[in-house]
């Protein structure tokens, strides 16, 4: 069977025709097969088209599409190089609801990676689309891949799978790989914990031969990374994912990055949420793995061309919640605890709050019990801010709560103190549940612990027998710990062959180490190292043991949680190691010894108290010995107490002092843990004296109050005092007396206002306590609260009542006291004392008189201030308000109901009934529907006397005792008819514009249909955030137009809208959008805006560097600068708004030179500019000068360079030339990047000088100029004989050079006349005005400067008018120069 190729042509039906058309979806081809589409027809497209996958093999692969066209098209699936048809590898379906069609391919295979092509078909036409499926293959070696990649092989490479791929069996001795590939990439201090979870004792072996791995390693990563460091392991972060990332410098940026899992290939893609994915910041590799789950436990490794660079272990901890945290209630400054069980010992769990990690400090207190099961996190002095969702992280799982924090009523209005009450909490007994756990946990480990005892002992029953039937010549020992000095390295306990069967031909019985004969020692022979089963070279013996000091130093482990590999030292000096006697194989199991399972804690003490230090060991038969700072603890001292229970051990301190602070340390069988002792001297009070302090202080107002409490602890000790949280300081009425025991607090003519809390706060280093107590200060009250409220008013009697005073003094209210006076009259009556409601009802009043009155406050401490109210009627004509405008309940062709509600002001007595009016619209007039002697008592009424078709409004009066009151505002018109039916859905809703808060709308009016849908008057907006479930109307008004635009909306967020028609019949059935929208324009790809941007700039160092880049792009872009493609430093301040990002290096130095580059992304596209900055300064000047002939008429000018030679790449030299007969400098030479320069042209008999300049893109240095080069010719000596000169005579009469010129000049204008005379002696100047001198008239002001005469009017007026002349005189004659002056009105 013949499967279509892409090149094949489709056939066609006779008379069919193929026109090609465009799709909007990118990559669809449309055939038509007619001219043109009959209406209502159309040929098929995708909405929806399959996209290319990449799956991993065995998993399910889908690809789905959906088609568009009239009539329906049929769907096929087949793939380019193969056949569609087996069921069992293909499966077609299509979802009606979704209107999508689906080809799947369940565990899917690596055969069935190819094109695919899915053809849509009807009889106008047909649309193709195809996909790409790729699959990986599991179980892909790293051999394979490299192979294809780079076409060698390395087949000394070798991997495995951790679950499904069996291991290898190991050879005696011989060590996993991944413990080397571990070690590779490893800290130190981890050496330990690694070699004893694999089971490696031989711990110098292992460091040599570490060694030697690294110096292989090394040389295969020198051939395509050039730098390695900061590796960081893997670690689960807060978002749910696991991170690792290290820093590499690639020799070949295309150099292939390879990451495996277990030695299996994953899969990764760049800068995406995938499950694996990596991210390169610079020199920064990223790698990321989201969604976890346990199948994500593994070694990971990442390879660069075959060579391994990086290798961690990711292991997540198997622990669960036995007791979740619970929802906790709290008042404001209360602290909220939230607490939770675990199933399993953890010594740290991630706190989180509001989705931001919580860390210990001043707000957050994180603590864990000593058995690691019961985690504890305190909220401290809770506010409102603190409300929202707290949760507690163990590895995988997770538990959240509410923290629900409410406002202090009892505050009353100040601020209120902290409390120290706690809220929330567990509600079950913890400490139970986790003693219950912990003795689980350890029955699971003592039967463990016995059933490996019991293994141990049958191995080695059933090793010795084989021993003894076994020759012993035969025995060959696994490890010779101490061979001969003379034995050769091949010759050394050479491991069994793979396959060779035991001594006597029996195999050993399976999962059962065979027990060999040991090599008897030799006296001073150094251990001989074994790894995997070779036998290495002798050790380096001072670097091991320096890097064992290093490694012990390292990983000195306090909580002896963990068993040492190394033991200190013996008497003789001598380190010793604990060595396994057995084969290092992994179904060896040793018996760990005595250990710690749990070591000792670092306690505070507080001095003249006890205290005790504990810990616990794996067996209760073994003794052990306590040291302080090194030296061994006795009981001897009484208050010291070394007791023994079990496997406890304590040490108790009965009466802590000073002394007694130090490092203590618990040895047991070369097991040791160690914690620190604070002794610590807080603050303290005696409890009978605070007490005491903390009863309240009663006294009356002008009284002084004084508070004194005495205290013990480490000074020096800030004491503070406060008064309702504001601290106090001495002043006039405040005396603080403070010393080392004691601290009182006098406060002289207390007044009401100083009642609150007194608090006395102390502090040390060591600790802060607070004490406690009240102030009452009693006095009279303040006067009643108005307004009065009138009751009732009637001719009968006059009922009112106020409010009681808003402070009371101290004490409760005993009576008021009233007073009354009539109107008109000038004396107050007596009422006298009333009880202590706030309430009186006077009967003895005259009808229409008005009354006043006085009411006072009486308490035990006095009477307040009056009250006065305002006149009070009896008995008069009060009428009601007018009520609400009536609301149209229902309308009908007969009838009209209405509903209204009663006026708030019912003019003092009640209400009788309504009287209810209508009008016809183009009327005037009001008519009364219901009869006037009948007033409506229901507060609704149905109107039948109407007209079917015409239009009525309403309105509604209110009826007392006094009469009708005011009528209501008219209801609007309505019809006498049948109520309507609701209108349909609109049409054709779509959106029209919008912005990042904004969202226009546009749609058609729904159709009308008789009977069914009536004509639309209106139309209401509902929008839904896609978070929430409830419609809010955006409108409160339905609007009549067929668009509306939307505001508020917040950025970004994702919506669902939808339009609702409406009429008198009600609301129609709304109409929803397609789809839901995003507040945001719409989407534009990042552009920079400005024309000209500069690319490059020069900047002095000290100065500031701006770049201002402006952009437009939607939606908002993800903005980055680089500096030679790495993040900037933060010394660089960036700022980014909306359309402009700016980079501000406030004092720019010669290291902030680069090449800056912007790259603005966002959904659209992204783009980038760079700029180069050059930060520098004025170059010095280049060292000395120095000039050298080599060959005749050329001279060698050379010079020191400058000291910023080697800061600027850009600086260059300038030499300029002088000889002896030109006298002048010019440029010889310019741009000269070395320390030399050739001159031509040297003229024998010329003395030359030569200066050299350093320049660069600031500006030009100092010179640095040579001697004179050359040797001047002897001349002979030139005789001018001079004449005799004759003397000149100066001395002329004056003359004008510049005369006077006619002026005209506005009246109370300023004037200026000016003219220039010359003459030798200087002439003398005189002004005239019609001939009279004006030289003294201080009206005028006159100048003479270097000849130039001036004259100035600064207000000319009429008598100003005339004829102005300058005389200039010397001892050689006289000149005159004259002029006119007009004044124009």
């Amino acid at each position: 069977m013949k499967f279509p190729k892409s090149k094949d042509e489709e056939p066609r039906a006779p008379g069919q025709v193929a026109i090609r058309k465009k799709s909007k979806v990118p990559g669809v081809m449309i055939t038509q097969f007619v001219e043109e589409l009959p209406a209502g027809k159309s040929h098929p497209d995708f909405t929806r088209k399959p996209i290319a996958l990449t799956i991993q093999e065995g998993k399910l692969a889908v690809f789905k599409a959906i088609v568009t066209g009239n009539p329906t098209p049929t769907v096929r699936w087949i793939r380019n190089n193969g056949d569609t048809s087996n069921t069992e590898k293909y499966t077609t379906s299509y979802d009606p609801i979704l209107g999508e069609h689906q080809l799947q391919m369940p565990d899917v295979a690596v055969d069935q990676a190819d094109i695919y092509k899915c053809f849509a078909e009807n009889d106008y036409g047909r649309a193709l689309v195809t996909a790409t499926l790729n699959v990986i293959e599991v179980g892909f070696k790293k051999s394979k891949a490299l192979q294809e990649a780079r076409e060698e092989t390395y087949n000394n490479v070798l991997f495995w799978h951790r679950n499904d791929c069996p291991r290898e069996e190991r050879k005696d001795g011989e060590v996993d790989e991944r413990f080397w590939e571990l070690l590779l990439s490893a800290d130190k201090k981890d050496y330990e914990r690694i070699c004893i979870e694999y089971g490696v004792t031989d711990f110098r072996g292992m460091l040599k031969k570490l060694n030697e791995k690294k110096r292989e390693i090394e040389e295969q990563q020198a051939q395509y990374v050039e730098h390695l460091s900061n590796l960081r392991h893997i670690e689960i972060k807060n978002n749910g994912c696991a991170q690792f990332e290290f820093e590499m410098d690639l020799k070949d940026p295309n150099a292939r990055i390879f990451l495996y899992k277990d030695g299996v290939m994953v899969p990764f893609d760049i800068d995406s949420d995938e499950k694996h994915s990596l991210r390169q910041t610079g020199r920064r590799f990223t790698f990321t793995i989201n969604g976890l789950s346990p199948d994500d436990i593994g070694l990971y490794q990442v390879d660069v061309e075959g060579v391994n660079v990086f290798s961690t272990d990711f292991k997540i901890p198997m622990v669960d919640f036995l007791v979740k945290i619970e929802e906790v209630k709290a008042v404001e400054r209360e602290d909220a605890v939230f607490e939770c069980v675990l199933s399993a010992p953890l010594p740290k769990i991630t706190w989180m709050g509001k989705s931001a990690p919580l860390v210990q400090g001043e707000k957050y207190d994180i603590t864990v019990s000593e058995d690691m099961l019961i985690h504890r996190l305190v909220v401290k002095d809770c506010m409102k801010v603190d409300s929202g969702i707290y949760a507690a992280v163990a590895g995988m799982k997770s538990c959240n709560a509410w923290l629900i924090v409410e406002a202090d009523n009892d505050k009353h209005g100040k601020k209120a103190a902290r409390k120290s009450t706690r809220a929330g909490g567990s509600s079950v007994d913890l400490a139970k549940i986790a003693a219950e756990q912990q003795a689980k946990l350890q029955q699971a480990k003592e039967e463990r612990m016995e059933a490996i005892k019991q293994l141990h002992a049958e191995s080695e029953e059933e090793s010795k027998e084989e021993s003894n039937k076994a020759p012993s010549t035969e025995a060959e020992p696994p490890v010779q710990t101490e061979p001969s000095a003379e034995a050769k390295p091949s010759a050394e306990a050479k491991p069994p062959t793979e396959g060779k069967p035991p001594a006597e031909g029996k195999p050993p019985a399976e999962g059962k180490p065979q027990h060999k004969a040991k090599a008897k020692p030799k006296p001073k022979s150094k251990p001989r190292i074994v790894a995997e089963g070779v036998v290495g070279e002798p050790v380096q013996e001072e670097e091991v043991e320096d890097e064992l000091e290093e490694i012990a130093q390292e990983s000195d482990n306090n909580d002896g949680s963990e068993q040492a590999v190394l033991e200190p030292p013996s008497e003789g000096g001598e380190k010793k190691k604990r060595m396994r006697t057995g084969p290092l194989v992994p179904d060896t199991v040793i018996d760990p010894g005595v250990h710690f399972t749990s070591g000792l804690q670092d306690v505070r003490a507080i001095m003249g108290q006890s205290t005790e230090m504990a810990c616990k060991l794996s067996r209760s038969n073994c003794d052990g010995v306590w040291y302080k700072d090194g030296k061994q603890v006795s009981a001897l001292r009484d208050d010291i107490k070394i007791t023994k229970d079990g496997s406890i051990h304590k040490l108790i301190i009965c009466n802590c002092k000073e002394e007694d602070n130090g490092k203590y340390r618990f040895e047991a069988d070369g097991r040791k843990s160690e914690a620190m002792l604070t002794v610590e001297d807080p603050p303290r009070m005696n409890q009978d004296d605070l007490a005491e302090f903390s009863e309240p202080v009663i006294i009356k107002a002008g009284q002084n109050a004084s508070f004194k409490l005495r205290f013990v602890g480490q000074e020096p000790i800030k004491i503070q005092w406060y008064i309702e949280g504001e601290e106090l300081l001495n002043d006039t009425n405040i005396k603080i007396e403070k010393s080392f025991s004691h601290s009182s607090l006098l406060l002289n003519k207390c007044q009401r206002k100083n009642t609150g809390e007194i608090k006395l706060k102390l502090k040390n280093e060591f600790g802060v306590i607070e004490a406690l107590s009240k102030l009452i200060v009693l006095d009279k009250p303040t006067n009643p609260l108005g307004p009065v409220e009138v009751i009732e008013a009637s001719s009968s009697c006059v009922e009112f009542k106020w409010r009681p005073p808003k402070d009371d003094g101290g004490s409760p209210v005993i009576h008021y006291n009233l007073e009354r006076q009539q109107i008109g009259r000038n004396t107050w009556k007596k009422i006298g004392n009333i009880p202590s409601e706030a309430h009186y009802k006077d009967t003895d009043v005259d009808h229409g008189r008005k009354y006043c009155y006085r009411i006072r406050a009486i308490t035990a401490e006095g009477i307040s201030d009056v009250l006065e109210t305002d006149d009070i009627q009896a008995g008069t004509k009060a009428y009601p308000g007018p009520p609400s405008t009536p609301q149209i309940v229902s309308a009908f062709k007969d009838c009209i109901n209405l509903s209204w509600t009663p006026p708030t002001n019912t003019g003092g007595t009640n209400i009788v009934g309504y009287n209810l009016e209508k009008r016809k619209r183009g009327s005037n007039l009001w008519s009364q529907v219901n009869p006037a002697e009948e007033p409506i008592k229901a507060k609704q009424f149905g109107v039948k006397d109407v007209v079917e078709g015409m239009e009525y409004e309403f309105r509604v009066s209110a009826i007392n005792f006094s009469g009708a009151g005011d009528p209501s505002s008219p209801t609007e018109f309505v019809i006498a008819r049948d109520p309507k039916k609701p209108p349909g859905k609109v049409i054709d809703l779509k959106v029209s514009d919008s912005s990042y808060s904004s969202l226009s709308l546009s749609w058609t009016k729904p159709k009308e249909e008789e009977g069914v849908n009536d004509e639309a008057k209106g139309y209401f907006v509902e929008l839904r955030p896609a978070e929430n479930t409830e419609w809010t109307r955006c409108n409160s008004n339905a609007v009549i137009t067929n668009s509306f635009t939307v505001l508020g909306l917040k950025s970004m967020a994702m919506y669902w809208v939808r339009v609702v028609a409406t009429n008198e019949g009600g609301d129609g059935e709304p109409q929803n959008l397609d789809n839901y929208f995003i507040a945001m324009p719409p989407p534009v790809r990042p552009k920079f805006t400005d024309r000209k941007m500069k690319s490059f700039m020069v900047l002095r160092a000290g100065n500031s560097a701006r770049v201002n880049i402006n952009f437009e792009a939607s939606p908002i872009p993800k903005i980055i600068w680089l500096k030679d493609g790495m993040p900037v430093s933060k010394r660089v301040t960036v700022s980014n708004t909306d359309g402009t990002s700016q980079l501000l290096i406030p004092s720019a130095e010669r290291s902030d030179s680069g090449i800056y580059t912007i790259i603005v992304k966002n959904m659209v596209g992204q783009e980038t500019f760079s700029v180069e900055i050059r930060i520098t300064d004025d170059p010095k000047p280049p060292g000395p000068v120095e000039l050298e002939e080599n060959v005749h008429g050329t001279l060698t000018v050379s010079w020191m360079p400058s000291p910023d030679e080697k800061r600027d790449d850009h600086l260059h030299y300038m030499v300029v030339k002088r000889d002896s007969v030109k006298q002048t400098w010019h440029t010889v030479a310019h741009r000269v990047f070395n320390n030399n320069f050739t001159a031509v042209n040297i003229m024998p008999g010329r003395e030359y000088n030569f200066r050299v300049y350093a320049k660069n893109d600031m500006g030009i240095s100092e010179p640095s100029e040579s001697q004179t080069w050359g040797v001047m010719k002897k001349k002979e000596k030139f005789t001018l004989v001079m004449p005799e000169s004759k003397t000149c005579n100066f001395d002329c009469a004056p003359t004008f050079t510049v005369p006077l010129k006619m002026h005209t000049s506005p009246e109370k204008y300023e004037c200026y006349m000016s003219c220039a005379v010359s003459g030798n002696p200087t002439p003398h100047i005189t002004w005239y005005r019609n001939n009279i001198s004006i030289n003294t008239n201080t009206s005028y002001y006159i100048s003479n400067i270097c000849g130039v005469c001036s004259l100035l009017i600064l207000r000319v007026g009429p008598k100003d008018n005339g004829e102005y002349k300058v005389v200039a005189e010397n001892s050689l004659g006289r000149t005159e120069c004259t002029t006119q002056l007009s004044i124009r009105e």
